[in-house]
């Protein structure tokens, strides 16, 4: 079975012990996300990174055009080159794709997105997000089949041909459900999903799929986008989803073996 990795963007997310492990695994995805260096690389360019947060609670990049450019620079160009390059070096051969090849990816643009501001709800004008729709497994398990990696992120592709942002830990959630994948694994910086995010003693080893909804007020900022795609993966029949820290030897098996916050 299929095992789909999503390693993420932000500081502190160190790919070293998942690229060693990946080498000798010959049964995953691997789906990225880019936001400390679409971050990096937008500081240097002049595009200053900015946020929001959705009447749900839900903290989004607010992504205008210059911020587009930005994050297709900082992801297909750059953090997806140096995973396939570090890959391929180590002998394990592997090929980058973005959702928009061969349009892997399908979203729809956000349409009358809603942010917070000082306790009013706003629109977001002139975003160019969306949100995932499907992906088609087809090229994945092609090169699955010849013995390839798959490494997979943002951006993704509408039915009128226009690239758009998408969250990267939503794109690993519906590619596990297009493959069938047994488990999403989700590789963060923090140890699982925490009771208090003071305290990282406080994780949670393990959610049953009917009390997500009962441990959603405790995701706060992108951990909640985790716990969603957790459970969208649930829901599209994929047997279990974990988030768990990158940041040790062997992290998938690690996490599969209950090292971090397990849902199922």
């Amino acid at each position: 079975m299929t095992v789909v990795v999503k390693i993420g963007g932000a500081a502190g997310n160190d790919p070293s012990t998942l690229l060693e492990e990946l080498r000798d695994r010959d049964d995953c995805v691997l789906v990225h996300g880019g936001s400390d260096d679409a971050d990096r690389l937008g500081a240097r360019l002049g595009v200053e990174a900015r946020t929001f947060t959705s009447p749900t609670g839900v903290v989004s990049r607010r992504t205008d055009p210059a911020q587009l450019e930005v994050i297709v620079l900082a992801l297909a160009g750059g953090v997806q080159t140096r995973l396939v390059a570090a890959l391929n070096a180590a002998g394990r051969p592997a090929v980058g794709l973005s959702g928009v090849d061969g349009r892997l990816v399908a979203a729809r643009r956000k349409d009358g997105v809603r942010e917070v501001v000082e306790g009013r709800v706003l629109r977001v004008t002139d975003d160019r997000s969306g949100t995932v729709e499907s992906v088609d497994p087809r090229l994945l398990r092609l090169l699955l089949g010849s013995g390839y990696l798959p490494v997979v992120g943002p951006p993704a592709l509408t039915p009128a041909g226009e690239v758009v942002n998408v969250d990267a830990d939503r794109v690993a959630a519906s590619v596990a459900t297009a493959l069938g994948a047994s488990d999403l694994v989700l590789l963060t910086n923090v140890p699982g999903l925490l009771r208090d995010p003071s305290d990282l003693a406080s994780r949670i080893p393990e959610v049953p799929r009917d009390e997500i909804e009962a441990v959603l007020p405790l995701a706060r900022g992108r951990m909640r986008k985790k716990v969603l795609a957790a459970q969208e993966a649930l829901r599209g029949g994929v047997g279990r989803a974990v988030i768990a820290p990158a940041d040790r030897p062997t992290p998938i098996a690690a996490a599969l073996a209950g090292g971090g916050t397990t849902f199922r």
